[in-house]
């Protein structure tokens, strides 16, 4: 395999340029936005701001016009970083990436990137264990739009790196310090997705390396137009298949599949999950969690996006219904026998805000009370006259079980009503303890690295 160099800029030696992160000042007392308040827009965000919104909470369908606003994607203006915590710095990892998607270290330290656009997976090599690369490397090309990646078996001396692609599960053999791939990739498992529709999938291992999980979203938006099965035939599609199976062109579709690492079997884990972007298991409990980008087209505040343990056999609506038994008008009356068995989502987004990665901190740089609380990369949205997301945020843990609360971690990746710089993708967290951000807008990858000089405030909810 080539060695390929984009451009690269060494984390610690740019600190003092203008272009380093912005440090806000928090204040005293953290603002909250809790209920239809948190209904805002990127104006309202600022890091250190949480954000918790509920079933409850939710307004009725088509309550505002649904919008397509896609947002214009510019080069980083002069000067323009992400704004982060007082304490915390943002700086340039690497740049001129094409699409980059999923990070993830190897054991030995190593960190791989999928580039989605650029079909190659990269891995950066870290020297003497520092966090600033000398030279990157193309471990594989020719991938089609690569995204997920996994090492076998899970521990310190993995066989094989796995990748995700939008109709195949590839795994390459590796060991340890490999730069290139020292074979050709085998397909382990073919997926839905030649058609079209939802293409990120997104790969992890169970801790005991029996089980490989693979996310896998909708080809629609919301099903519509497709012929529906009897009611013999829903009978024996979730017999096989699970609660809220999909079928037709939806069939494994919207949803979590369990895939023996072989590939010689598999199982649907969970239904209902429109597009289930990000995966990661939780350290200390092994629950498996995914963030996930719902519906469009029924107003700006409908519905919300959402992380969430993904409970094995559990349904979480889509396409019929939404967080919880509110009914899609467009599948008015289709299923009511499922409004009673839908599982609710562990914590909700602001609609639209299109969550992409998660990432739980398990490092030992960033203050204590950050440890076992996760972050996610909001992706930002589209279908929204008022635009969302484009940020990092972390999500609230208490004794390992969420509180539903998220805070604004990291932001300003918006210019104006119609402009922005960077669209964040996923989060990972480095051996030395910081926090790697993706964003394929303009093809960079950040690191968020903490000082000591403040400690953030926990808002009082928590």
């Amino acid at each position: 395999m080539k060695t390929f160099a984009p451009t690269l800029l060494l984390a610690g030696a740019f600190a003092g340029l203008a272009f380093a992160g912005h440090v806000l000042a928090q204040s005293e007392e953290a603002r909250r936005l809790i209920g239809p308040v948190a209904f805002s827009d990127w104006r309202q965000d600022a890091p250190g701001t949480w954000r918790k919104i509920t079933a409850q909470d939710l307004p009725a369908p088509l309550a505002s016009e649904p919008t397509a606003s896609r947002s214009q994607v510019v080069a980083r203006p002069d000067g323009a970083a992400p704004k982060t915590l007082a304490g915390f710095s943002a700086e340039i990892f690497a740049s001129g990436l094409e699409g980059p998607r999923v990070i993830r270290h190897a054991p030995n330290g190593d960190i791989f990137v999928t580039e989605s656009v650029g079909g190659r997976l990269r891995v950066f090599r870290l020297e003497n264990g520092k966090i600033a690369p000398a030279l990157s490397h193309v471990f594989a090309s020719e991938l089609e739009r690569p995204y997920g990646i996994a090492f076998y078996p899970p521990g310190p001396e993995p066989r094989f790196v796995y990748v995700g692609t939008p109709t195949k599960v590839l795994r390459f053999p590796y060991k340890n310090g490999d730069l290139s791939a020292s074979g050709p990739a085998e397909t382990i498992a073919t997926l839905p997705g030649a058609d079209g529709g939802h293409w990120t999938r997104d790969l992890v291992f169970s801790r005991d390396g029996k089980t490989l999980y693979v996310s896998v979203g909708s080809k629609t938006n919301v099903a519509e137009g497709h012929p529906r099965p009897s009611a013999q035939e829903v009978a024996q599609l979730e017999a096989a298949h699970g609660q809220g199976a999909s079928a037709g062109v939806e069939f494994e579709r919207a949803t979590v599949l369990a895939i023996d690492p072989e590939g010689k079997s598999r199982r649907n884990v969970a239904n209902g999950l429109r597009n289930c972007s990000g995966l990661q298991l939780q350290p200390g409990t092994d629950a498996l969690w995914c963030v996930v980008n719902e519906r469009d087209m029924l107003g700006d505040d409908l519905p919300p996006d959402y992380a969430t343990r993904v409970k094995e056999g559990a349904f979480y609506g889509w396409p019929w219904h939404y967080i919880g038994a509110h009914e899609d008008p467009r599948h008015a009356g289709e299923r009511p026998d499922l409004s009673s068995k839908i599982t609710i989502p562990d914590v909700l987004f602001q609609p639209h805000s299109a969550p992409l990665g998660i990432a739980f901190y398990e490092g030992g740089q960033f203050p204590a009370e950050y440890k076992g609380d996760a972050f996610v990369a909001l992706h930002g949205s589209w279908n929204r006259a008022k635009r969302t997301g484009y940020k990092i945020v972390r999500l609230s843990f208490k004794d390992g079980v969420p509180t539903g609360e998220y805070q604004d971690f990291l932001t300003g990746f918006v210019v104006d009503d119609t402009r922005v710089w960077g669209r964040p993708v996923d989060v990972a967290v480095a051996r030395d303890g910081s926090l790697l951000v993706s964003e394929d807008g303009n093809g960079t990858i950040w690191r968020v690295s903490y000082s000591g000089a403040a400690a953030p405030v926990r808002t009082s909810g928590n």
